[in-house]
């Protein structure tokens, strides 16, 4: 299996894992913010929004025009444009030929080059930076009064006794 058949399977596989945490997350909610510093909940749903994006445009113009925050109309809103946004990007890898795979492209941030690197490292960096970002947004579940789904496992809230 080469590099991209092993993304395309790993993106795959981790759908309902990103879907399960979003849908977890009470409505009303999304304010809440561990502390001053850190991205409320609501910040990390649109950056993780974001960053499907993110991948969809450099499959389909070759650069990215980096996302820091999707706007979104309430929780179900957001699940919903994060699930289209996961299931057209899922579409394009499909497409995607070995030589674009390997394609130098641009990661912008406003009108500044952050980094030019082959599309299959800058869609392995958005992609774990996604997870890393799942992983955040799934220890402000149980504060704000939710359920944590299973992710790789049982959670204590999943777990049967």
């Amino acid at each position: 299996m080469n590099n991209q058949a092993f993304f395309q399977q790993t993106i795959t596989q981790e759908f309902d894992r990103f879907h399960n945490v979003l849908s977890a997350l009470p409505p009303g909610k999304l304010a809440f913010r561990h502390e001053p510093k850190s991205r409320s909940a609501e910040e990390l749903v649109g950056h993780l929004i974001g960053h499907i994006q993110d991948m969809t445009e450099l499959i389909d113009a070759g650069v990215i025009h980096h996302r820091l925050q999707v706007p979104f109309d309430g929780l179900d809103d957001a699940v919903a444009k994060f699930d289209t946004s996961f299931r057209a990007l899922e579409s394009k890898l499909q497409k995607v030929s070995d030589e674009a795979w390997a394609t130098p492209a641009e990661f912008l941030v406003g009108d500044r080059s952050i980094m030019r690197a082959p599309t299959q490292a800058l869609m392995w960096m958005l992609f774990l930076d996604s997870v890393h970002h799942r992983g955040q947004l799934s220890t402000c579940i149980r504060p704000m009064g939710g359920k944590v789904p299973a992710i790789y496992g049982p959670s204590a809230d999943t777990m049967m006794v």
